[in-house]
């Protein structure tokens, strides 16, 4: 049974063993379980057109089946180290842009066609070609700014780096801490857990990240007992009263296909570039994904492809399919996947554990939601360290791809969106090889990637110019 399971995930094949799958299993869990809270207070605090809100308690556990079952999936299916869940930034738009033009239903129901959509461009053999026909340049420097853009998460999470109130009168948009120097228990744990995590991966230890996440919990737990904290984000690291909690899947299936099309005062052309805007932000959101991690699992061809990729496009679309009919938003791969490969998950093998602990959490949220992202966020840190490390391999000297490929790398932080990085640097490729009398180099695939990207750049003025409210 162990030698079909090996045969199976390629577990050794890829220089892995089951310790490290089960490791990056549990690492990628930890560092992305802020979902289960996050997800359903996005979407449990806006009301929908009618005033309705979403129940919290029926979100989390449509938050947690739809990751379990997808990651699983993705894990058999792709056998990536890639995990699934509700999509930050997609949750945000579906709260807070469509939902109040519509009820909650046709607002999930926009999240089914968009991942229909997406499951269609991957059939027709379209999105998987996209992929393929970027330079192998501007996918390391997709790997790169993802790097920089989940470190940046990383502290924007734990509170090391906060945005500076508009009240303060300043043009610096972020300092250090909350009040432009670091004070109170939770940075103290963040700062400790990222010096625990670079000390014992310079050691080498295996496990490093898996360590210090759970040694950072089991401090903030006794420091939230023994002192005086105000706050520690979204989770507070507390022993819960109970531990086992009955899921509620009221949520399920609460979804009407094409009910926006009929909802009073909302266009049809507006429902169309609402779902255009959906498409596009998980289609290269995504894209950017997969590159990133199977890059840094060293999963690679030597073209720069992604083994099995049909596969791993449509589960992903599929995804984002099933989190619309659980009226958990959008379903898409996960970067904090990253911190698994991180502790040598290289297979499908370390999603069976991430998939099986957010089954555990429809039972089980009141004890694996008690690690605080002061615990986790250091993990980001340190993965944004090692995806950095692919930098080396872009040709810095030419400046057709460098110039790219550095926008790439900046505009996601500094955006805080992969699809702006990737659509950047699109854009300037395109334009630098025309320039340069090189347009025919650019392959037609990478044209109408860009055209739709200049489009989804310049939405706000399209809707204007068409008199289209949204």
């Amino acid at each position: 049974m162990s030698g079909s399971v090996d045969r199976y995930f390629h577990i050794t094949q890829r220089g892995s063993t089951y310790l490290r799958e089960v490791r990056g299993g549990f690492a990628t869990f930890f560092t992305m379980a802020y979902i289960l809270v996050l997800n359903p207070i996005i979407l449990g605090g806006a009301k929908d057109k009618y005033g309705h809100q979403l129940d919290g308690a029926e979100l989390v556990t449509a938050t947690a089946l739809v990751a379990a079952v997808m990651t699983v999936i993705m894990g058999v299916g792709g056998n990536l180290p890639l995990a699934l869940a509700a999509g930050l930034g997609i949750n945000a738009v579906v709260a807070y842009q469509i939902a109040p033009l519509m009820s909650w239903p046709d607002a999930m129901g926009l999240i089914v066609i968009e991942g229909l959509l997406i499951c269609v461009l991957v059939v027709t053999g379209l999105r998987e070609a996209v992929m393929r026909a970027i330079p192998r340049a501007l996918k390391q420097a997709i790997s790169v700014g993802i790097g920089l853009f989940i470190a940046f998460i990383g502290f924007i999470d734990a509170g090391f780096a906060t945005r500076i109130p508009d009240v303060a009168h300043t043009t610096v948009p972020v300092q250090l801490g909350a009040t432009g120097a670091l004070s109170g228990w939770p940075i103290l744990v963040f700062c400790l857990g990222v010096l625990l995590t670079v000390a014992l991966m310079a050691r080498r230890v295996k496990g490093a990240i898996l360590i210090s996440i759970v040694t950072m919990t089991i401090l903030a737990v006794v420091i939230n007992s023994l002192a005086t904290v105000k706050s520690w984000g979204l989770t507070t690291p507390e022993l819960p009263d109970d531990v086992v909690s009955a899921p509620d899947f009221g949520l399920l299936g609460n979804f009407s296909l094409f009910g926006a099309f009929d909802t009073p005062g909302v266009g049809i052309l507006t429902v169309i570039l609402l779902i255009f805007t959906l498409v596009l932000s998980d289609f290269f959101d995504t894209m950017g994904t997969v590159v990133g991690i199977s890059a840094e699992a060293g999963l690679l061809d030597e073209s720069g492809n992604v083994p099995h990729l049909g596969r791993v496009l449509l589960i992903d679309g599929a995804a984002a399919v099933a989190g619309g009919a659980a009226s958990a938003s959008s379903s898409t791969s996960y970067i904090e996947s990253a911190a698994g490969v991180g502790e040598g998950a290289r297979t499908g093998f370390a999603n069976l554990v991430t998939g099986g602990l957010f089954a555990l959490a429809l039972f089980l949220s009141p004890l694996l939601t008690i690690v605080p992202l002061q615990a986790a966020a250091p993990a980001l840190v340190a993965v944004g360290f090692l995806m950095m490390t692919q930098v080396k391999y872009v040709d810095w000297d030419r400046f057709e791809v460098a110039i790219p490929a550095f926008l790439t790398v900046v505009v996601m932080p500094f955006t805080y969106s992969i699809t702006n990085g990737i659509g950047a640097g699109f854009l300037a490729y395109v334009v630098i090889k025309t320039v340069l009398g090189k347009a025919r180099e650019v392959h037609p695939l990478l044209w109408g990637a860009a055209l739709l990207f200049l489009v989804y750049f310049a939405i706000d003025p399209l809707e204007q110019l068409l008199g289209v409210t949204a």
